[in-house]
């Protein structure tokens, strides 16, 4: 037996192992709490996964969890990445808004006018204002889908409609906004509107208006489908866990860092958006087939000038508790989201 050999091919096998071991595969876990079929998950997710894949020659993977299989609602979402649950998570912003109170400042009407818009104008300003706020994780994409509808169980479509309401916003910190046009805001996770539109918990949600849609189907429990209010947003996210982002390889971070950001963003923004404009045109057919179940109703531009006046005079207040908590410059933050 020649044990020289052996022993040479021994060692080629460890170095060939060595090279195998520094060019792993990675594969990634994703925890949402939406269903699969969701767009975040069908269109941006999808984007990312592909990227990942084909700059990786297939080295990095991910794996879906879906439908808060790792833990359900938006709310711990943000804890559960910090606390690597998952590597990756999907969650709402406005669901933990103390942790990011410089960032809720996207969510105001302002001259934005869609979520893409809303998206591009926040990643202005993200890294000079916000990013600080997103320092325990690896921020993979945050945007800013439109609250572009109120769907409601009463017409809400007037100041005079709106004196009374309970209606759901898409964050606490609009509340003086909600107030200042007469409403009486409650805050509740954007999973419980359908029950509570359904038993009268609520009078209506401030929602993209893709939710009269399936999955969520919010058409099926209210009477009313009100746009052309001031549009509210929302910001959403996609954030990694930071050590196991370090812990990757050199050539997979570059690879993750090349796509995160403004790119993934703009794809996030971009999924709800279209969904938005697919359920435009669904709601077109159900109308042109008489099958549409809620009123479709387009605020008038009078009524549109008296909510805007409205919520531009709760901004005073909303200042104001920012500076309380030690926050001076939310002003500041607001006009260079709204230039």
């Amino acid at each position: 037996m020649n044990f020289k050999k052996l022993a040479l091919a021994a060692a080629f096998a460890g170095a060939l192992g060595l090279a195998n071991q520094s060019a792993q595969s990675e594969e990634l876990s994703v925890a949402t709490f939406v269903p699969p079929s969701h767009e975040t998950v069908t269109k941006a997710l999808a984007w990312f996964e592909k990227e990942l894949t084909e700059r990786s020659n297939g080295e990095i993977t991910i794996k879906l969890y879906a439908a808060g299989q790792l833990g359900a609602g938006p709310t711990q979402q943000y804890k559960r990445v910090v606390e690597g649950v998952a590597d990756i998570t999907f969650g709402i912003a406005a669901s933990t808004p103390t942790l990011f109170p410089k960032t809720m400042l996207a969510i105001l009407p302002g001259k934005a006018v869609d979520g893409p818009d809303s998206t591009e104008r926040m990643w202005t300003v993200f890294d000079s204002h916000m990013a600080d706020e997103w320092s325990d994780v690896k921020v993979l994409a945050v945007a800013n889908p439109a609250g572009g509808i109120i769907i409601a169980t009463k017409d809400v479509s007037t100041i005079e409609g709106m004196k009374g309401a309970k209606i759901v916003p898409w964050a606490s910190m609009t509340t003086p906004v909600m107030k200042g046009m007469g409403a009486v805001p409650v805050q509740m996770d954007p999973t419980e509107h359908y029950t509570a539109l359904s038993t009268g918990t609520i009078d209506g949600a401030i929602s993209s208006i893709n939710n009269i849609m399936p999955p969520w189907n919010l058409d099926e429990v209210a009477d009313y489908a009100i746009v052309n209010t001031p549009a509210t947003f929302n910001p959403v996210f996609y954030v990694m866990n930071k050590e196991r982002y370090e812990g990757l390889s050199a050539e997979h971070r570059a690879i993750i860092d090349e796509i995160s950001g403004l790119p993934f963003s703009r794809e996030l923004a971009r999924a709800f958006h279209e969904a938005d404009v697919e359920a435009l045109k669904w709601k077109d057919e159900k109308i042109a087939s008489g099958e549409l179940r809620v009123k479709w109703i387009v605020a008038s531009e009078e009524e549109r000038a008296k909510m805007e006046a409205a919520a531009a005079a709760g901004m005073a207040e909303i200042y104001a508790d920012y500076a309380a908590r030690g926050i001076n410059n939310a002003q500041e933050i607001y006009e260079a989201l709204n230039k």
